[in-house]
């Protein structure tokens, strides 16, 4: 049996402001097309559909094209609910939308009622856990504690409880929205640390002879049996250097594993770049850049003048600017009350733009400067050498 293995579509998100509903139209007529020509017996999406528990209006027309597309196709969908979805809104008339061949696994209580599928080699029990918040579910799946691990693997004991009552030999796939020991993370995932340790053992899902994961942005394998497909677009800088893709997944007979990745379209590469402006200016080694989503840290002493202007004259696609100036010989790395042990109001106030200007004030700044320490010591009470 083939199964196509995604997750993450964030539809709706934005790269720093810049709309990518566009890039997320062309990713899913990318995956009805390989759907349709890799004749695919299902399409497993594991969580995060959405990227707000109220997704915007383009949103919510992407994914109801995208499942009717896939439903004209006769191609069944299993999708659950993860951390960035509101479950109770996506699952919204589930059990009448099964019979167009779309399961969504979005309630607790339907952890171990699978999606049958089958082949020329028998049945197929596909299972669909969502994102489990431990402090909410944990009561219902009677676990022995509030943490992720825990609830996880009270869901897991439902799954292989139902598939100990099927006939010998049916093949068993899992999906689940969650964080498993040994994931690469990137700055794009929602922290779901609140409910405890976050991670979880890839034990949990001993027995089972393939799990579908989301959660983590990069496509990964933890185990031969356990994989993230990944996000299908970048949606932080820290993926820069992520492979975009999802996975083919071939199940055997006897419940052997084959995947293949799929690479996703991209708008365009992302690039994070650092030095000196007239440098990054100045420099053809970055001509790759010019047309991509640019990262920019310019570590110029003094912050240059219209820098977000002079970049975008090079490359238009500059997203994001920070500024880390080089070290300075007297930037130690002393607590801040070392540093201002003895100075004088005046001395930290020029500290201060010294720090975030990279210059000294000029003279008549510096008027101003002492104009005003003076008034607030005045105002306060405080001769002068006090603190």
């Amino acid at each position: 049996m083939r199964f196509l293995h995604t997750s993450d579509w964030h539809l709706g998100r934005n790269l720093h402001r810049e709309g990518l509903l566009g890039a997320q139209h062309a990713f899913l007529d990318h995956l009805v097309a390989t759907a349709r020509d890799e004749r695919v017996d299902a399409v497993l999406v594991a969580g995060d559909v959405h990227d707000r528990a109220i997704p915007s209006l383009g949103a919510v027309e992407l994914f109801d094209g995208v499942l009717q597309r896939l439903a004209a196709l006769g191609v069944p969908v299993v999708l659950i609910s993860g951390n960035h979805d509101s479950a109770r809104r996506l699952g919204i008339a589930a059990r009448l939308i099964e019979q167009a061949g779309v399961h969504l696994r979005t309630d607790v209580a339907r952890c171990g009622d699978p999606v049958l599928l089958a082949d020329e080699h028998g049945p197929v029990a596909v299972y669909g856990v969502p994102y489990l918040e431990p402090a909410l579910v944990g009561a219902e799946l009677e676990a022995p504690a509030v943490s992720h691990a825990a609830v996880l693997g009270a869901a897991m004991d439902r799954v292989r409880a139902d598939l100990a009552g099927r006939p010998a030999g049916t093949r068993s796939v899992v999906l689940a929205h969650a964080f498993v020991v040994g994931g690469e993370v990137s700055d794009s995932e929602r922290d779901i640390a609140v409910g405890g340790v976050p991670s979880v053992p890839a034990s949990v899902f001993d027995g089972v002879d393939y799990t579908a994961l989301g959660h983590l942005h990069g496509c990964q394998t933890i185990g031969e049996r356990l994989r993230y497909s990944g996000s299908p677009l970048a949606y932080s800088f820290s993926e820069a250097d992520h492979r975009k893709s999802m996975w083919l997944v071939d199940l055997g007979p006897a419940g052997e594993v084959e995947a293949r990745r799929i690479d996703c379209p991209q708008p365009r590469p992302l690039a994070r770049l650092r030095g000196r402006l007239a440098e990054l200016l100045a420099d053809p080694g970055l001509d790759r850049h010019e047309q991509s989503w640019v990262q920019v840290t310019l570590t110029d002493a003094v912050r240059p003048e219209r820098a977000m202007e002079q970049l975008r004259a090079r490359f238009p696609h500059t997203l994001q600017l920070a500024f880390e100036p080089d070290r300075r010989p007297d930037d130690g790395l002393r607590s801040y009350g070392a540093r201002m042990r003895g100075r004088s109001d005046v001395d930290v106030a020029l500290g201060f733009v010294r720090h975030v200007r990279g210059s000294d004030p000029d003279p008549a700044e510096l008027v101003l400067l002492r104009a005003a320490t003076d008034a607030v010591r005045v105002a306060a009470g405080v001769r002068e050498g006090e603190r």
